[in-house]
């Protein structure tokens, strides 16, 4: 059965050919599972407003309910930039335009509510906001789904062909609403059940749109729990591989060589830990499957002596054995 997600992002209503190419040679969005895989990088709460007499530049973003009173195009091409005077009850600020200035005269209407919402910054002693996004008063083109609105990396290419971050937030929601009811689940039931994850749906859904930080921080964890489980089952199933396919130099005895180090040389007594770790690669050199075997401990826990004698039992089976040091790294 054909899974919905593998559908072109050409066939995604709202981007076409065009948009469909420049999504691909920009991010790499080649279908719908690779637009709904790709998460926003940072969340902003839609809830709060301000006044614009509380509104300094150090300010991330604001959002501000007021009304245009004038519309001002300043300048010829290609320096030309629109200017449009906004005032609530407690001051006036300017919202500008450097792009699509026709298209924004003829949608602006004097005298009228919007809600802006932008990066607010200073130039000559006035506050402005440079392209904010605006919603005339009681439209809901621009709330977002949830509280909380994704912002997503967009390029400089993307930019100028208007494809920013708001319409790769529209287009996901959009692709939400597509595929509601038919994201095929990858995890077993029971293991969601076990662990009380959150489907994978919900998870998709609620790191596009969450609804409140516990819907995000549930979705993060189902979203990195997943990729993580497959990761290591990939490890799990290369290692059972290899121990089926390879078979690995069967070192069936210990020595003269480890036995002469160990009680005529080895000045100290080896600690528990180091006994412990010297019989479990005895018990894996003395089978037929390659060792796999990763030893860690402190600085000075004596990790290059557990190495050392288990080169010995190597040469004590007529083999070689080399220590290799990354010295560019320790240094």
């Amino acid at each position: 059965m054909s899974d919905i997600l593998d559908q072109e992002i050409m066939f995604l209503p709202g981007v076409g050919p065009k948009r469909a190419e420049l999504l691909d040679k920009e991010l790499g969005i080649k279908t719908f599972r690779d637009l709904i895989y790709y998460y926003p990088y940072k969340y902003i709460d839609r809830t709060k407003f301000y006044k614009i007499a509380e509104i300094h530049t150090q300010m991330p973003y604001i959002q501000v309910k007021g009304e245009i009173i004038s519309l001002e195009t300043i300048g010829a091409a290609p320096k030309q930039r629109l200017v449009a005077k906004f005032r609530d009850d407690t001051g006036t600020m300017e919202l500008l335009w450097f792009r699509g200035i026709k298209y924004q005269k003829e949608t602006l209407k004097i005298n009228t509510g919007y809600t802006i919402f932008g990066k607010p910054s200073e130039f000559n002693g006035r506050m402005n906001v440079v392209h904010p996004e605006m919603e005339p008063e009681g439209s809901r083109q621009l709330k977002p789904s949830g509280i909380f609105q994704g912002y997503y990396i967009t390029s400089e290419n993307m930019k100028k062909k208007f494809i920013n971050s708001k319409v790769i937030n529209k287009l996901e929601l959009i692709l939400l609403e597509k595929v509601k009811g038919k994201i095929n689940e990858t995890l077993p039931a029971s293991l969601i059940k076990k662990l009380k994850l959150a489907s994978l749906e919900e998870a998709l859904s609620n790191i596009h749109k969450p609804e409140n930080t516990y819907e995000l921080k549930k979705a993060r964890f189902r979203l990195k729990f997943e990729e993580l489980f497959f990761i290591q089952l990939k490890i799990l199933s290369l290692k059972l591989l290899r121990d089926n396919k390879f078979k690995g130099f069967r070192f069936s005895k210990i020595g003269y060589n480890f036995n002469t180090f160990y009680h005529n040389y080895l000045p100290f007594e080896l600690t528990n830990a180091q006994k412990k770790v010297v019989r479990e690669i005895r018990k894996d050199v003395g089978g037929t499957h390659q060792m796999n075997r990763l030893l860690q401990g402190d600085v000075g826990s004596g990790k290059t002596l557990v190495a050392l004698m288990s080169m010995l039992i190597a040469i004590d089976n007529e083999f070689q054995a080399s220590l290799m040091a990354p010295t560019e790294i320790l240094a």
